[in-house]
């Protein structure tokens, strides 16, 4: 089986058209029938079923097609950050993050890393989700995240449980105070983000209904900063972790929660057993120091 193979089946199981497959790769159709069928008998397994109006793809084509996207891009970002890399004469190393993980211990990480003179560092943000991905494509080498993930080809770890803190529009009835989620549960609430999910607004949602209570939910935004500017506006409240609260905006005002155990962690994701780079040593070590820094109390 070579690379034209996966590229042949993708490109048919996206048209799930023969001939409209063949256009796409400039071929003609009865050679690349002849490449799914070598396909098809390499892998013991039909990849698709044929009918009157088209294809459909079996169980073994669904599945074969997804892992084979995901090696196709992995080829991808390889071929391209190689040759990235040929032309700068510097080793890349990214990094995903969602974005409120942005306000405390990861700018210092970067800043840290950007220390070393022959190191490109690449910043993306993306959600959990999406950085579990991009970790097994190879456009990131480390995430930043809240969810656990279940995935065979990536560990996660929970480097800390950060408190959750209720953002409140300046003059608000509760502002002074360190309310409940019940007290909460009463006015309206703005999600964020709102796509993709699962994301921190399922995990704000879970922690109402672990309680029995119902929220009215007044309006759903994809950034955070957006969410911020709805609470200034008077249209709800929020919650956020603690270190968005270092975030100072007029209008606004975070209090701490008088419920205990309200938390959100912060979650490391790394490609699961390749053998740390010399650049993944350092941002380990430099994550454990701040990691036992902000566990000690000696970094809010």
């Amino acid at each position: 089986m070579e690379l034209r193979h996966l590229r042949y089946f993708c490109v048919v199981a996206e048209e799930l058209n023969l001939t409209r497959a063949a256009e796409r790769l400039h071929m003609a159709q009865p050679p690349l029938t002849r490449q799914i069928k070598q396909l098809e008998r390499h892998l013991g397994a039909p990849l698709f079923q044929r009918h009157s109006r088209g294809l459909v793809l079996t169980p073994p084509g669904q599945f074969f097609h997804e892992h084979a996207l995901q090696i196709l891009e992995k080829i991808d970002v390889t071929v391209t950050s190689t040759r990235h890399m040929a032309r700068s004469k510097h080793r890349i190393f990214g990094i995903g993050f969602v974005p409120s993980v942005f306000y405390g211990q990861l700018p210092l990480l970067v800043r840290g890393l950007r220390q070393k003179d022959d190191l490109e560092l690449t910043l993306a943000e993306l959600t959990t989700v999406q950085q579990v991905q991009a970790l097994k494509a190879g456009r990131i080498d480390m995430g930043f995240g809240r969810l656990l993930i279940d995935d065979p080809e990536v560990v996660q770890e929970v480097l800390f449980e950060e408190p959750m803190m209720a953002a409140l529009p300046a003059g608000h009835a509760l502002e002074g105070t360190r309310p409940t989620l019940a007290q909460l549960a009463e006015d309206h609430l703005i999600l964020f983000p709102a796509t993709p999910r699962p994301s921190l607004a399922d995990m704000v949602l879970g922690l109402f209904r672990r309680r029995g209570l119902k929220v009215q939910v007044a309006q759903e935004a994809n950034e955070l900063q957006t969410a911020l500017g709805l609470v200034v506006s008077g249209l709800g409240i929020t919650l956020v972790p603690e270190q968005v609260s270092r975030l100072t905006r007029d209008g606004i005002v975070y209090a701490y929660l008088a419920d205990s155990g309200i938390t959100t962690p912060i979650i490391c994701s790394r490609r699961k057993g390749e053998p740390p780079s010399e650049v993944m040593q350092a941002a380990n070590e430099i994550l454990e120091v701040l990691v036992e820094n902000r566990r000690s109390g000696r970094y809010p």
